[in-house]
């Protein structure tokens, strides 16, 4: 017996990996991360599958689902949004399968920050503007380490893909406009690749207006950073005077 740690990617069935359909089509029980799931994806699951929604569980109750699985030899499924490996309190399960005995893997996904950049249509990286990117979210029932506070990666001037924040857009827009500047490029991707998706585009000084007045507070991926405009330093991955294993610089 074996639990499968998947993703479900951000929302469109056809952003699963070929491994996680395989995996979901032939399951016989299901652990799902409830509303974060699209139901496309939940259509994947056989209808005889027996099915358990984890929005409704404690850790506890997702460990009994287990530990009856393994009694009765048994797969799980275990489905996480976006990639397991991005906010998936995966950690502490993995402790309890450790501890009952019990194997696991995992099956990576398309994580929601991807999906946005692809909503957007645009590169988080850009020669001589930003070679990073963060991705992290703002202090709630969870903490943040002191020094990972938005306040001190905004120094960095790297590319941000904030998740769980948007309920905290205006108070992230004020923080991160004293290091970006206000005409800083920044964009909202509500449910990325689901088919209500909404995108939001803006700078530092409007975005909180126009996201505040489509009433998104939840399910949003924010995007901040110059790497946004199309306004940047060409790469010079294809420039004829640029040389690298594969191609001889040419002669002008």
């Amino acid at each position: 017996m074996i639990v499968h740690f998947v993703g479900a990617g951000p929302g469109d069935t056809e952003l699963l990996t070929l491994r996680a359909a395989r995996l979901l089509s032939a399951c016989r029980i299901c652990i799902y991360a409830g509303s974060l799931v699209s139901p496309g994806v939940l259509a994947l699951i056989p209808v005889e599958a027996e099915r358990h929604d984890s929005a409704r569980m404690s850790h506890e109750e997702i460990v009994a689902v287990y530990r009856k699985a393994r009694d009765r030899e048994i797969d799980v499924v275990r489905l996480h949004s976006g990639d397991p490996s991005i906010y998936g309190a995966t950690r502490e399960q993995m402790n309890a399968l450790d501890a009952l005995g019990i194997s696991y893997d995992v099956c990576p996904g398309v994580s929601a920050f991807q999906a946005a950049a692809a909503s957007l249509c645009t590169e988080l990286t850009a020669p001589e503007i930003s070679q990073t990117i963060v991705l992290t979210r703002t202090a709630g029932r969870t903490p943040l380490p002191e020094e990972q506070e938005l306040a001190r990666i905004a120094r960095t001037h790297a590319t941000l893909c904030i998740f769980l924040s948007v309920a905290k857009i205006r108070e992230v827009a004020e923080t991160l406009a004293g290091h970006y500047g206000e005409d800083c490029p920044a964009a909202v991707v509500h449910r990325a690749s689901w088919p209500e998706e909404r995108i939001i585009r803006g700078t530092l000084a409007d975005i909180a207006v126009k996201t505040e007045a489509e009433d998104i507070g939840s399910t949003a991926m924010i995007v901040v950073g110059r790497a946004l405009s199309r306004n940047v330093p060409a790469s010079k991955l294809y420039d004829p005077a640029f040389s690298h294993g594969f191609r001889e610089a040419k002669k002008s």
